[in-house]
């Protein structure tokens, strides 16, 4: 690790709602709800202003039990292409400070400033100016956590939101994250937590303080990690800023359907917004990934590796629609989604030709119209609506980051993580 704080974690204060409320002013100091047309509509909460929060609302909620809790919440829906123009204009202004910006979601990102201290001076002086520069010029707020570890600095900019500044100096974190409730502490879930108890493990200092053997014989080698953290060593560095990892996206239906034709069609949606997004970002995904979430909100995920990358619609469906056909019978779906990942950049010639090089002309010459007259110039025909077909497939949420494992099962979701701030 290295002898000071240089770490900084860079985390947008309720983004998707501060965006909102920036651009609408009239919505400012109201309880403001992302993720929905109303608090009836099927779909979860995206993110809570801290007007809502205070009534209980939080990010992957329900949206009905969301309205519930605050009726006068505003229910704003997701508009995930003015979020990403506004995250791009952010990740402009910490590039200014140093080139070491990894970013890792859409509100958050991690800086490494130790060869920018000569320019810009210390590195709370230069979480101060980053703070200044969000704010002046994109009006919105940010906490900042500095650290020599990211683990510590991400734990840091959690603790005084919003618009916070937390410095933890260097050999002081140990001290620093011994008063705090176990579950700030990554790697530390629910069932986990559970298992602590039992030991009287209530903070992580107390974790810390207990004998590496015995975390070793209860946890396998996930012990030695837990007491690690509760130490506050972190040796990860931070990345150089690498393009997003996945690109997914996700539809919740307005009803629970076991309706395949419907399951498919949504698909076929779905796996064209993911096509679409990589061609733009001219990579190839060489892994294809699906989601279900059923009612009772089981969640299941699937994925497999493909022959040779592609960007391709008819082969991302493809394999979603068998990733996914055997995990939809006897289940009524709430949510479904599609992944696209180990992503490489794509080649400018075909090595292959024959129909892929056909079929790529066709969707590149309907890529040129909707750039031209908008995205919905042009569509397939099994995505539009007719009568007795369901419903159509609208504009899907999109996320940049997605760690589908092969095969998985979780149960209702715990207390969710406040990925927007």
């Amino acid at each position: 690790m290295p002898d000071r704080a240089t770490i900084l974690h860079v985390d947008l204060d309720a983004f998707f709602a501060a965006v909102e409320q920036r651009d609408r002013p009239e919505l400012r100091g109201r309880p403001v709800i992302v993720g929905g047309g109303g608090p009836n509509d099927r779909g979860v909460v995206s993110a809570a202003s801290y007007e809502a929060r205070a009534f209980g609302v939080r990010s992957a909620m329900p949206l009905r039990t969301a309205g519930a809790l605050c009726p006068q919440g505003v229910f704003v829906p997701v508009d995930g292409a003015k979020y990403g123009r506004v995250s791009h204009d952010v990740m402009v202004i910490l590039r200014r400070f140093t080139p070491r910006v990894e970013q890792i979601s859409i509100d958050e990102a991690f800086l490494d400033v130790a060869g920018s201290e000569a320019l810009f001076g210390t590195a709370e002086m230069i979480a101060r100016r980053i703070k200044d520069a969000i704010s002046g010029e994109l009006d919105l707020t940010a906490s900042v956590g500095v650290a020599r570890t990211r683990l510590v600095a991400k734990i840091a900019s959690e603790l005084r939101k919003p618009d916070g500044l937390v410095v933890v100096p260097a050999g002081t974190e140990e001290a620093f994250l011994a008063p705090l409730p176990i579950f700030r502490l990554w790697g530390v879930g629910a069932k986990t937590r559970v298992v602590l108890a039992e030991y009287g493990v209530e903070t992580i200092g107390e974790l810390a303080a207990l004998p590496e053997d015995l975390l070793r014989r209860r946890f396998g080698v996930h012990g030695p990690l837990l007491l690690a953290r509760a130490r506050g060593v972190d040796p990860t560095p931070v990345g150089d800023g690498e393009a997003a990892k996945s690109v997914s996206h996700e539809h919740t239906f307005d009803l629970d359907t076991n309706d395949w034709e419907t399951i498919e069609r949504t698909l076929l949606g779905l796996s064209e917004g993911v096509s679409g997004r990589l061609r733009r970002g001219g990579v190839k995904a060489g892994t294809i990934a699906i989601k279900l979430r059923d009612s009772d909100f089981v969640t299941i995920t699937r994925q497999r590796t493909l022959d040779r990358p592609t960007d391709l619609t008819d082969r991302i469906w493809r394999v979603a629609v068998a990733l996914a056909r055997p995990e939809a019978r006897g289940i009524h779906v709430r949510l479904i989604g599609v992944a696209a990942s180990h992503l490489t950049e794509r080649e400018q010639l075909s090595l292959f030709g024959g129909d892929d090089e056909r079929l790529r002309r066709a969707v590149e010459a309907a890529d040129r119209i909707r750039e031209r007259f908008g995205p919905r110039a042009i569509t397939r025909a099994r995505l539009v609506r007719r009568r007795g077909q369901g419903p159509s497939v609208p504009e899907p949420f999109e996320r940049d980051h997605l760690n589908a494992p092969e095969a998985r099962r979780v149960g209702r979701p715990g207390p969710p993580s406040d990925e927007v701030g």
